[in-house]
């Protein structure tokens, strides 16, 4: 799993960082994004649900303990934290891309009232 996350940063990353001065040349990133839509809105939802569900279980565990040690907050506490800003991250990106400033970013020519 850690070897099929790696890949994908590195894919992500590369294709955020060339994306822009591709979309300029060719309308493809477009058509892309516009046809993708359905697809990043919902990532985009699992994305912050997942982040929410990391949380409840983070606080659910300390409610049901009632009591919160402090080598059980650094075990525990540090992959939960981490596991939320990722999924949280994740969350932000998809929805910068499928937004209009996003669109605008990549080159696109975005249309009001559609």
């Amino acid at each position: 799993m850690k070897k099929i996350s790696k890949y994908f940063l590195i894919a992500t990353t590369f294709i955020m960082a060339n994306l822009p001065a591709f979309a300029v040349e060719n309308q493809g990133a477009c058509k892309l994004i516009e046809s993708l839509r359905p697809v990043i809105q919902t990532l985009r939802t699992l994305a912050f649900i997942g982040a929410a569900f990391v949380l409840m279980d983070w606080a659910w565990g300390w409610i049901k303990d009632g009591k919160v040690e402090k080598d059980k907050l650094k075990d525990q506490g540090i992959g939960m934290f981490v596991g939320f800003f990722v999924l949280f991250g994740v969350g932000m990106i998809l929805q910068f891309v499928g937004s209009s400033a996003g669109q605008d970013y990549f080159g696109c020519v975005v249309t009001a009232l559609k």
